[in-house]
């Protein structure tokens, strides 16, 4: 039961219907059908690289930026929002593009922050890549105005080399009132996980290739390891070891990975599927990281994530009586309805039929 956007009640349909607060509520039937929160995908690149420019080439993609209007990158991502709405993603964290420009990340936190509410839950966040031989933002206080945009959460590149400007970083965020992450793409992942420990910040994600001491720092931590299956099978490999990580301990969260350049998915669905298929993770592993854990990552889990009295009413209504097939359907779109706050935002729509005259 829904009221004014809320979760207020949760149960077997003969006890919620049963309330007197049930008497003139409006019924959406969800017979045969699977009724589960919202997917969180808390992590992708919206915004960046831009189409058809390759991803090597920053100073190619900073140009095309600054050339590129405002309502145009708007636009692009607000596609992308409707199509994960069309999938079942209520909720979802992007990132700016780590520019050294600030120009060019003023630019995509502007385009970011005014999503925020529209179609999904945007959780934008800064992304930042240390540049060789050049001084940490922290002294140009680039994070300091990150922060008056109302930027909540930071990211760091992860270079496989010093951990010493990392650890400065994710301070002076703290300092701030922000959160961190960590993007574990440089190597050293021993030394990336310790970083992060020592760092307090939320997450790390990135996690394709670690050997036992790295899952035991994992298991033996507070960090959320965000996996990116769909990033994976892309490149063909290698997957992340979901499978010895849970069993270790681990809490894990999936997300898409997706930007306009690699393209991965924007169906976490698809997600889901390649968890339980490459991952060895079971249906409800899957879909617990592809909602409540992910929703951790973002500081969002005491008001999305599950189906809880008091948290946001975005749920989703899938075409299938059993949430396990899940696994088995790769790229398909699952989706009957899904609800933002308790409005339907999506509603599966009919195929046109083929004139009877055009058929003969």
């Amino acid at each position: 039961m829904i009221r004014d956007g809320v979760i207020c009640e949760v149960g077997p349909t003969r006890r919620v219907e049963n309330l007197s607060e049930a008497r003139d509520a409006i019924e959406i039937n969800a017979a045969g059908r699977v009724v589960m929160p919202g997917f969180v995908d808390n992590h992708t690149h919206l915004a960046f690289p831009a189409p058809g420019v390759p991803e090597s080439d920053r100073a190619m993609a900073m140009r095309h930026l600054h050339g590129c209007s405002a309502n145009l990158l708007r636009h692009r991502v607000l596609r992308s929002l409707e199509t994960m709405v069309r999938h079942g993603t209520t909720t979802a964290g992007s990132m700016t593009g780590a520019f050294p420009d600030l120009a060019a990340e003023t630019k995509l936190l502007r385009v970011l922050t005014a999503l925020r509410r529209a179609p999904v839950d945007l959780v934008p966040s800064f992304l930042y890549r240390q540049p060789g031989g050049v001084s940490l933002p922290v002294s140009d206080g680039i994070l300091s105005r990150v922060r008056r945009r109302g930027i909540t959460i930071v990211n760091w590149v992860w270079d496989g080399e010093d951990s010493v400007p990392c650890r400065r970083f994710f301070a002076a965020a703290r300092e701030l009132g922000m959160q961190g992450m960590l993007h574990a793409v440089g190597g050293n992942t021993g030394v990336a996980i310790a970083t992060a420990i020592e760092s307090q910040i939320r997450c790390i994600s990135h996690l394709e290739q670690l050997g036992t001491a790295e899952i035991t720092m994992l298991a033996d931590s507070n960090l959320l390891a965000t996996l990116l299956p769909a990033a994976a099978f892309r490149k063909g490999g290698p997957f992340p070891p979901a499978r010895l990580l849970i069993d270790a301990g681990a809490a894990l969260a999936l997300a898409t990975d997706f930007s306009p350049h690699h393209a991965s998915t924007l169906n976490m669905q698809a997600v889901v599927s390649l968890a339980c298929t490459h991952l060895a993770m079971t249906p409800a592993e899957a879909l617990t990281a592809a909602t409540f854990n992910a929703a951790h990552t973002l500081g969002r889990a005491d008001v999305t994530g599950s189906l809880e009295p008091g948290k946001r009413a975005d749920v989703v209504l899938l075409n299938t009586a059993d949430y396990r097939d899940l696994a088995y359907h790769l790229g398909t779109n699952l989706v009957h309805m899904t609800l933002r706050c308790g409005n339907i935002i999506y509603r599966e729509g009919k195929v046109a039929q083929t004139p009877a005259e055009d058929a003969a």
